[in-house]
């Protein structure tokens, strides 16, 4: 009687040991499934869209520098940004051959017909021409990695600050009547390599 009833209770321990264990992989399981499914997300459909928003919110940017936001603000700056966060479709199109020649006639005109080259023209010149000549190493390695991430970052937040100084402080960044559009521009710089670099920790 004694020995059943030891048996028993080692019986129910080894059972209790073995759905706690069950229990145990089944969260690590569940916590590695969520992980997963956010990486996948983040390198799929998610990633590629924020990437092609900030792309189009810094071209954006530039279009207002050129029209009616003249400050001090160094806007060149979105040309490496814009460089960083082109999508693939873009990017091989305009550093194939397409790019190739709108760069050779904006050479051609700068160098020979300088009166009728347009000011406006300047800054996607220099991102055709920085798409044609600039190395492999940097398409290839910079552009898909980390540190072309933080670089968007560290260019989001400079042109932030910026805009900020320039504006005469936050409040007047928001309420002005092109500071509204300056800064929703601005902010959406900030959505790519924010979700870029928490994918990367995760």
């Amino acid at each position: 009687m004694g020995q059943m009833s030891y048996l028993r209770m080692r019986t129910e321990k080894e059972a209790s040991d073995l759905v706690s264990s069950d229990l145990k992989d089944l969260t690590t399981a569940a916590r590695n499934l969520a992980n997963h499914s956010i990486k996948l997300a983040g390198s799929g459909f998610v990633t590629t869209f924020l990437e092609w928003l900030a792309c189009f919110a810094a071209i954006y940017l530039l279009v207002l520098d050129r029209t009616n936001w003249k400050t001090n603000i160094l806007t060149s700056l979105l040309i490496p940004y814009i460089y960083l966060t082109l999508p693939s479709l873009l990017f091989n199109f305009f550093s194939g051959e397409v790019g190739k020649w709108i760069a050779f006639v904006a050479v051609v005109l700068r160098l020979f017909f300088p009166r009728h080259f347009p000011d406006w023209l300047e800054m996607p010149a220099s991102l055709i021409l920085l798409l044609v000549v600039a190395p492999s190493f940097l398409s290839s390695t910079i552009r898909n990695s980390i540190v072309g991430v933080l670089i968007c970052l560290a260019i989001a937040c400079y042109l932030l600050q910026e805009h900020i100084r320039a504006a005469g402080g936050f409040r007047n960044a928001f309420t002005r009547a092109h500071g509204v559009s300056n800064t929703i521009g601005i902010i959406l710089l900030f959505v790519f390599p924010v979700w870029a670099v928490i994918v990367d920790l995760l």
